[in-house]
């Protein structure tokens, strides 16, 4: 057993979706790994709040490592040049310090996010690459 980290189980009505994160258009469910392991990695459930308008804009995070995993509905971002659709099921892992701009979603997006550390930044970058248009939820 690792003295640095701590056995943790959360349940789902142990915490409950804030909107208090990274981005006031998502809102988010901790999981308790922050502090099973002394901040050295955040997992959190990640879920629409609004619908999609001019997305997180282009950023890198400083972290060492990073996944996303869709559990419902879809996202659309651009990877550097790339226009990617993660959709649910789909597994991504954002290399560190790629540049990236989550851009559409659908209403029912939710997806697991794992970082590492825990206290990662979010740092805007200016990219040349053109950013498709959201969508929009179909009312």
């Amino acid at each position: 057993m690792s003295l640095n980290t701590l056995f943790s189980h959360i349940r789902p009505n142990d915490t409950e979706y804030q909107s208090d994160g990274l981005r006031d258009f998502f809102e988010y469910r901790d999981l308790g790994i922050v502090n099973a392991t002394n901040g050295k990695v955040i997992a959190h459930l990640v879920r629409a709040k609004n619908e999609p308008e001019a997305g997180t804009g282009w950023h890198v995070h400083e972290a060492d490592f990073q996944i996303v995993i869709m559990l419902k509905g879809w996202a659309k971002f651009m990877y550097e040049d790339r226009e990617t659709l993660v959709s649910a099921g789909d597994c991504v892992h954002q290399a560190p310090g790629i540049r990236h701009f989550l851009f559409d979603y659908s209403e029912d997006m939710e997806y697991l996010e794992i970082v590492g550390p825990a206290d990662f930044k979010s740092v805007p970058v200016n990219v040349p690459f053109e950013v498709p248009e959201p969508t929009g939820w179909k009312k």
